[in-house]
């Protein structure tokens, strides 16, 4: 399979990932942010994704941080209604 070469591919491909970890994650995503831990309750998810997504992008695009923006707004972001010490 060719490498995604257009930044519009690569962002949507970083959002559908982050969007799946998002769907068949939410407890975890919600004690994390509850309890502050949020990245440390997902590190091994959210390396797969990385890992998947490395896999998939040209070198130069993996290089422009769409996964970790991806992660920020779908993991983050979308749950600004959980009550949390963060916000």
């Amino acid at each position: 399979m060719p490498l995604i070469q257009t930044e519009e591919a690569a962002r949507r491909l970083a959002r559908a990932i982050a969007s799946d970890l998002s769907l068949y994650n939410e407890e975890k995503i919600v004690r994390g942010i509850e309890n502050d831990s949020l990245f440390e309750e997902m590190s091994e998810e959210i390396e797969e994704g990385r890992a998947l997504y490395k896999s998939r992008v040209a070198p130069n695009l993996y290089q422009k941080n769409y996964y970790d923006r991806a992660l920020v707004d779908i993991l983050v972001k979308s749950k600004g209604h959980i009550r949390s010490c963060i916000w």
